[in-house]
Order: structure tokens, then C-alpha cells, then sequence
């Protein structure tokens, strides 16, 4: 009975404490198995400890457009105002985005990929957005000009924007050059910025570097329009690590750009200055071609983007609201 009595008891730890554990589990555990464990940790699943970080990016990909709704207000909501990171996908409305953006109070990272928002809506929230210091727009193609300069008149504390875009979902857009001004103008703090796949030309880049004084990496893989000469990069913008505009395969295979896009070390470290500028010319005359640039683009962008995985996620009492079986 003593030696009983060393022994921790599991569910008399404190919330926060018990949400920094579980939340370690995967989203199919924490919704479907925690809750039924015991009283505390379901209560510990039901508030905002667990809820601080919410990644349901791949169960994104794949739900139905109302399970993906009705996810993110059952989650957003228990985090009672404490989330300070959303990765999600595929958010298919105005009214969700500004749902989000009522309770992004504590929201310091938004990765929203491949969303059908509006630059109206990002006009009128983007002062509720205050707080965040990474944002992730790839491939949402409704973002234009206004959106981008809510974003940067009302997100000061942003270091890092990923805007990339896919080949074919720029076919009937001419420029970006205007939202490349709108970044330029308002994004002085920037220090990473990811560009792939836009209609940009040299100057508006130009732009981009001489008024965004911090940057320290700049991708634009796929902005073939643009023509960087060394010697000019060596002596006006010798801390920026510049990215294409040709895409180097080996690195950039397929879905590269969003498994990177949060700018870990490793995602750079493989990108040697001396070696990128001796495979490919950006001098003034030179138009810097790569004899495999079609093959490239079909190994990149051909197949299929998704990974085939499949887990189950929910409340006991929402189950059959997603399609999914309760927990065994």
C-alpha cells in the first residue's frame, strides 16, 4: 500500500498540464479516445488546453465542406481565445475566415492554403489578424492587391508570408506586379517571403528588396519573367538568400513548397549562393534558361498532390456529423 501510494495519479493533473500531453497524441486520439478515458481528461479535451495549436490540415484536404465548418467552430471555440496557431486547408467561405478571425486574439501563425477567400473579407477582418507574425496564403487564388495591403497595414508583426501560387491557377492573371507593390509598401519587416509561380517582373522584385530592409530569403522558383544579376545582389543585398527564378529540381519535388513553407533551417541549408549562381545565369544579357525547365515543370505539378491518408476525428457526441464510427 505505500509503494501504491508513490505512484501518480494521471488525472489529478492540472488542465494545462494534461493538455500539454495529450495534444501530443494524434487528432484521432484526442477526439475519439481521451474523452472516454475519464471525467478529467475529458474535461481536459473540452477546454483550451489542447487547443492552443489546431493542425487538421490533412483531415482538410479530404472532409466535405460543412464537416470541415462545423471542425473548425467545434475546435476554434473550446480554444477560448487562446490559439496561437491554425494549420488548416481548403476553407471554402468568407463566413469561416471570419470566424477565425474573431477569435485570432492569440493568433500568431495562420497557414491557409488552397482557400476560396475573398479580398473582401481579408479587407475587412485583417485588423482582428493583429497579432500574426507567419501567414500562409499559397494558392488561394481570390487574394489580390486589396488583401495583401489589409494584411500589411494591419499586421505589424509579420515576418514571414508564403503567397505561392499553382502554374495553372495563374493562367488568366497577367501581373502580380500590383500586388508585388502592395507587399513592398506595407511589408517593411518581412524576412522571409515566398513568391513561386507569379507574374512578377525584375523591377517590381527590385522594389520588393530595397523596401523590405530585414529580408533574408526570397523564393521565386517559377517567376521566369524575373532576371536577377549576381553582382548586383553581392552589393546591395548581400544578407538575402534568393531562390530562382528556376526551379532546381532535387528540391522541389512534389507538395515542396508546402512541407517548407514554415522556413525551418533545413529548408535551406541545401541552397549553396556560389552553387546556385554557377548552374544558372542571371546576368543583365543572359536569359538564364534551363534546357529541362518543361521537363520540370510536368514532374513537379503531374500526379497526385494529396496524401492518401485517412484518420478518424470528432466528439463522441459529433461522430456520425463527420462519417465517422466512434472510437472502439
Amino acid at each position: 500500500m505505500e509503494e501504491a501510494s508513490d505512484f501518480r495519479h494521471w488525472d489529478e493533473l492540472i488542465p494545462d498540464a494534461l493538455g500539454l500531453i495529450i495534444k501530443k497524441l494524434t487528432l484521432q486520439e484526442i477526439l475519439t479516445v481521451i474523452p472516454m478515458v475519464c471525467k478529467s481528461w475529458s474535461k481536459a479535451v473540452q477546454g483550451p488546453y489542447c487547443w492552443q495549436e489546431i493542425d487538421v490540415y490533412e483531415w482538410s484536404t479530404q472532409c466535405q465542406a460543412h464537416q470541415l465548418d462545423r471542425m473548425l467552430q467545434l475546435l476554434i471555440t473550446r480554444s477560448c481565445g487562446s490559439l496561437r496557431k491554425l494549420h488548416v486547408s481548403c476553407v471554402n467561405n468568407d463566413q469561416m475566415f471570419s470566424f477565425i478571425a474573431e477569435h485570432a486574439n492569440s493568433l500568431q501563425t495562420l497557414i491557409l492554403r488552397r482557400s476560396e477567400i475573398s479580398d473582401s473579407i481579408v479587407t475587412q477582418v485583417a485588423r482582428k489578424l493583429s497579432t500574426i507574425s507567419f501567414l500562409d496564403l499559397s494558392y488561394c487564388r481570390q487574394i489580390g492587391t486589396q488583401a495583401l495591403e489589409a494584411i500589411g497595414k494591419n499586421c505589424k508583426s509579420l515576418v514571414a508570408l508564403s503567397w505561392n501560387m499553382h502554374p495553372i491557377d495563374i493562367e488568366d492573371r497577367p501581373s502580380h506586379i500590383e500586388e508585388a507593390h502592395a507587399i513592398a509598401n506595407t511589408m517593411p519587416k518581412l524576412k522571409q517571403l515566398e513568391l513561386a509561380y507569379l507574374h512578377m517582373n525584375t523591377a517590381s522584385v527590385i522594389e520588393i528588396l530595397s523596401r523590405c530592409p530585414d529580408l533574408e530569403t526570397l523564393d521565386l522558383r517559377g517567376c521566369w519573367n524575373v532576371k536577377l544579376d549576381k553582382k548586383f545582389l553581392e552589393e546591395k543585398h548581400p544578407k538575402v538568400r534568393v531562390l530562382g527564378p528556376h526551379v532546381v529540381m532535387g528540391y522541389l519535388e512534389r507538395g515542396y513548397l508546402d512541407d517548407c513553407s514554415d522556413f525551418s533551417d533545413d529548408y535551406w541549408m541545401d541552397y549553396s549562393d556560389d552553387d546556385f549562381f554557377d548552374n544558372y545565369s542571371y546576368s543583365n544579357g543572359g536569359d538564364g534558361e534551363d534546357d529541362n525547365e518543361e521537363e520540370s515543370f510536368d514532374e513537379v505539378w503531374n500526379g497526385d498532390e494529396l496524401l492518401q491518408l485517412r484518420f478518424y476525428g470528432g466528439t463522441a457526441e459529433d461522430l456520425q456529423a463527420f462519417g465517422w464510427p466512434p472510437s472502439p
